[in-house]
């Protein structure tokens, strides 16, 4: 593994109840439509940086914009968050690469989708972790 690790969605709130920084690198128009993490009841706010624009096409800039927004605290540990833990392990690993402790949320924000595509079986929203309706 290039990265820190993989954590549940409930182990990735007790990392952030220990200080650890959300990095949430969904599309903006998820943040708008689909909600974000709530992150309040702990010491850091979240990250919002996009690893690909919509359609997929990539963030060239993730990772200049990481060491903008991140604490410089270099031992302080992120942890990733994309819909369904896909592409936060992608940025996971960019970040590591980037000299970052880096772990990824499995399931994501959404999670996996059921049988009829709706995304209602697991995931941060799923598990009930805090959210807000979309990025204010």
């Amino acid at each position: 593994m290039s990265y820190a690790g993989d954590l549940s969605p409930q182990d990735a709130w007790a990392k952030l109840e220990q200080g650890a920084v959300l990095v949430d690198v969904r599309t903006e128009g998820e943040w708008a439509h689909i909600g974000i993490p709530d992150t309040k009841a702990t010491e850091n706010d979240p990250l919002f940086i996009q690893w690909t624009f919509p359609g997929g096409i990539p963030n060239p800039e993730f990772i200049d914009q990481l060491k903008q927004q991140a604490p410089e605290d270099t031992g302080i540990e992120l942890v990733f968050l994309c819909r369904s833990g896909v592409r936060s392990v992608a940025a996971a690993i960019a970040a590591t690469q980037a000299g970052f402790t880096a772990y990824n949320v499995l399931e994501g924000f959404e999670g996996e989708p059921d049988r009829w595509g709706e995304r209602t079986v697991n995931g941060w929203k799923n598990r009930g972790l805090p959210t807000n309706l979309g990025k204010n």
